[in-house]
């Protein structure tokens, strides 16, 4: 604990560099944050490192740090009236209730992967402030008891690599994109290339640590299970702000297997995908295949355009094993043994990723994400088949587009045999696969940005007799703001998108949410609601 005569002048020294920075009034925002923070704090915080202010040099640099939508960088999209990044635990606590005594409205940030940028703007409600959970990334791997304790602000990437570090035959289940924010990641579910073995990374969490609403730091058992419940997989900032997830390891090979094979529409590609979609869920556990869909030029036909699908896949053993598998599952595909590359479990993250050929694992460390657009994203579920002549119509859409890109994900193995009310995530048994929609664009405007939308929302318009119904379920870390926007209190209206993110689990959540957070103090444009006091 500091002394009181540190905590003096520490109070004076940020006073004085706000005052300098901001040039503001003596009753500023800031100013009122700050001396809070120092009083509700016994830990110190510089301000030089952790607090930037617009008339800052770095606010812009730390604003788009780990921004991933462009459309939310642009000048006319609101900014914060500060950035805050906690050294401790105990600085996230503070702020908090200081946001909560001052009345100003609080985002988190972890990794800055929401689709919908609701982690770093608020087009509803000012002013606001950023928390930024950057420098909160510690991780803590106990190999002796297979778990880890992880910081929210340590990306998937950095996980993996301390796993690693500790051993080559343990690893996670969770994200493909290895810059992602664990603590947002796992709220939403976390899915990746193990989840047909072992399920979501929100499936492998044992326990967490929390701030709440009053600025208390729970653990599980402190929060209790409902609580509990919630956070793994109800999506980011409705509960409570994520501090540290503690995750179960799994085992893996010391060697397993990738392989991408790719074909167009003049080698078969529409037939050869109507057959994924009828193998995909049944395959070996072991065996994830994803399908990555664009449009590219065709071979020979100057000006002409064809259609690309890409095999994807990690099979958990070698390739003499993965082809006896596929020789039975999917031969259709045609895989030979030339087409597979054995390797270990951190190399196939790697892979998955996209990492040039031969970057060494330490590049995990960097956190950063090279993924830098402007785009829309959207999300659907599959239960059946989509026929050829499906396909077809799909195609010709995507054709339409400068820059659009579809991803099959498979399901099936254990995410079928997971009840779909064990966590708030609900796509479990049935489902086939998860499309993701993208269109990507790289100049800023609003006509431009409107173009592309059009040909999204066309594009989910022309798929709804293929997908899941009643209702049209979509997955919460793929946030579309075009499923409804709530008011925080209206139950029905938010019901609009609730019901697809979450389906029947929709309504605990509420009930949850109503009864650790009655305030509605941690709220954003499609957080969770709070029941009418006549419901409660």
């Amino acid at each position: 604990m500091v002394s009181p005569k540190s905590s003096s002048m520490c109070s004076i020294f940020l006073f004085l560099v706000l005052s300098a920075a901001s040039l503001a009034a003596s009753d500023s925002v800031q100013e009122k944050f700050i001396q809070c923070l120092d009083d509700n704090s016994e830990l110190s915080i510089p301000i030089a490192i952790a607090f930037f202010t617009p008339n800052n040099s770095s606010f812009t640099t730390v604003l788009n740090s780990s921004a991933q939508n462009l459309r939310y960088l642009v000048p006319s999209v609101p900014k914060p009236e500060f950035i805050f990044l906690p050294l401790h635990e105990a600085h996230v606590q503070a702020a908090v209730i200081c946001s909560k005594k001052l009345g100003i409205h609080l985002r988190v940030r972890s990794g800055g992967h929401d689709y919908e940028g609701l982690s770093y703007v608020s087009e509803l409600e000012s002013p606001f402030i950023i928390v930024d959970l950057a420098k909160l990334r510690s991780v803590d791997v106990d190999i002796a008891s297979n778990s880890a304790w992880v910081q929210a602000g340590a990306t998937i990437g950095e996980v993996y690599y301390r796993i690693y570090e500790k051993s080559g035959v343990h690893g996670f289940p969770a994200g493909l994109c290895t810059s992602l924010g664990i603590g947002g990641h796992i709220t939403g579910g976390a899915y990746g290339t193990m989840m047909r073995k072992y399920g979501l990374g929100a499936d492998n969490v044992i326990d967490a640590r929390i701030v709440d609403a009053n600025g208390n730091i729970l653990d599980r058992e402190a929060m209790g299970e409902d609580h509990f419940w919630a956070i793994r997989g109800g999506g980011g900032a409705s509960f409570g702000v994520i501090l540290w997830w503690k995750i179960k390891l799994v085992p893996v090979p010391e060697t397993v297997t990738v392989f991408t094979v790719t074909k167009t529409l003049e080698q078969g590609g529409t037939k050869l995908l109507y057959k994924w979609q009828q193998v995909a869920d049944k395959l070996d556990e072991d065996l994830f295949i994803r399908v990555i869909i664009s449009p590219a030029p065709k071979a020979g036909a100057k000006g002409e355009k064809t259609i690309t699908t890409s095999y994807n896949a990690l099979f958990l053993g070698g390739a003499d094993r993965l082809l006896q598998v596929m020789k039975g599952s999917f031969p259709e595909l045609g895989l030979t043994k030339k087409d597979c590359l054995e390797t270990s479990w951190i190399k196939s993250v790697l892979y998955i990723a996209q990492f040039p050929s031969g970057t060494p694992p330490e590049v995990l460390l960097q956190g950063k994400s090279t993924f830098k657009n402007y785009f829309k994203a959207k999300s659907d579920f599959v239960r059946e088949p989509i026929p050829e002549t499906g396909l077809e119509g799909l195609w010709q859409r995507l054709f339409q587009e400068d820059s659009p890109l579809m991803i099959f994900n498979p399901y099936g193995g254990m995410m079928s045999k997971i009840p779909e009310s064990e966590i708030p995530f609900p796509h479990r048994n049935g489902t086939l696969y998860k499309i993701q929609y993208l269109t990507l664009w790289q100049e800023a405007g609003d006509k431009i940005a409107a173009k592309h939308f059009n040909w999204i929302r066309k594009l989910y318009n022309y798929m709804t007799p293929y997908v899941s119904s009643f209702p049209r379920e979509a997955y919460v870390n793929y946030r579309d703001l075009d499923l409804g926007i709530n008011n925080h209190t209206n139950f029905v209206q938010a019901s609009s998108w609730g019901n697809r993110y979450f389906k029947d689990n929709f309504d605990r959540l509420v009930k949850v949410k109503s009864k650790v957070d009655p305030d509605n103090f941690f709220r954003h444009e499609q957080s969770i609601p709070i029941l009418p006091v006549s419901s409660k």
